[in-house]
């Protein structure tokens, strides 16, 4: 073949290898930074990944809507967070009666979580308070609901750390900052006021339900709240009690009342709509804090069987309109 008619050859061939060449570049995938995002990475975009107290790998919604935190409203609403339920027990009759101002509108779910009520509510993140509520198998199946987060391995009776977590999770921690620091600044204002009005006297907290009274160890619940925060003076009999107590709430005997070393008393009675027939006992009214009408009394319905920022505050609220306000 002469020189020209190889070079009209390849001329004549030359657009069949342009075209194939484009065609395979179109059949090449695209760089990383030029492919199209996919369904995966735009949900990834809306959540991020957390590991709970189990251990587990949580994908937490950037923005959740319809939360579940049981038990745990307290906290979510000292963030700024409206829960889509609420804590309940009796069929819906039983509530946290301190929060209601707080929750209107927001329907109750047995404590205990049936599958069929979560699944009810439609739910975009569950918050458990410890390992308990999901034992037993119980996690994969909430966790087909909707993300499911532990908190803690076992019930945690520091609210602090509970609303320091929570505002990790919920991707709220300024809110958190913003809340512990003024309930430290309230507490200290408080403690202030309680030392100059009553000094070294002493404070307990009993609990009247169902003719049985207890006491409420120092370091937990309001306990932790009189003692810890206001600076309280503890009664010797509460310090016993506290060495051997397995719960917020220790029983304890009117004969044993009789020689608790208390000046002033916070009664939260749950039997006043029965009559409070322990309060007629004899041995009630040889109380010192009874003969002294240094008892000041709460219904249920109150936050002093509770714990939270919320609660917390207004059990200082109390305190200090009872001793100081009085």
């Amino acid at each position: 073949m002469s020189k020209k008619h190889r070079i009209t050859s390849l001329l004549a061939i030359l657009p069949l290898f342009i075209m194939l060449s484009a065609c395979s570049q179109a059949n090449e995938p695209a760089s990383e930074q030029e492919q199209t995002p996919d369904a995966h990475q735009e949900a990834s975009a809306n959540e991020y990944v957390l590991t709970d107290a189990l251990g587990n790998e949580v994908d937490i919604p950037t923005n959740p809507e319809r939360i579940i935190a049981s038990y745990l409203e307290d906290h979510l609403i000292a963030l700024g967070v409206t829960p889509i339920a609420q804590w309940s027990i009796h069929d819906g009759e039983g509530v946290q009666n301190y929060l209601q101002d707080y929750l209107t509108g927001v329907e109750p779910i047995p404590f205990d979580l049936p599958f069929e009520a979560v699944t009810s509510f439609s739910p975009d993140l569950l918050i458990m308070s410890s390992a308990e509520l999901v034992s037993e198998g119980k996690y994969e199946q909430y966790a087909r609901i909707a993300p499911t987060y532990v908190v803690a391995e076992e019930t945690n009776d520091n609210w602090r750390e509970t609303l320091t977590q929570l505002g990790d999770v919920l991707n709220r921690e300024e809110e958190a900052t913003t809340v512990l620091e003024g309930y430290e600044a309230k507490a200290l204002e408080g403690a202030e006021q309680l030392s100059s009005e009553i000094g070294t006297n002493s404070a307990a907290a009993l609990w009247l339900t169902s003719n049985q009274f207890f006491i409420v160890s120092k370091n937990v619940s309001s306990g932790a709240v009189l003692y810890d925060d206001l600076g309280i003076t503890i009664p010797a009999t509460v310090e016993k009690v506290s060495e051997s107590a397995t719960g917020n709430w220790s029983a304890i005997s009117l004969e044993e009342l009789v020689e608790l070393d208390a000046d002033y008393l916070f009664l939260i009675n749950s039997d006043s709509s029965d009559g409070s027939e322990m309060l007629d006992d004899p041995l009630w009214q040889n109380i010192p804090a009874v003969q002294q009408n240094q008892v000041y009394e709460f219904s249920s319905d109150t936050s002093w069987l509770y714990s939270g920022p919320i609660a917390n505050e207004q059990i200082i609220d109390d305190v200090l309109s009872s001793l100081i306000d009085k």
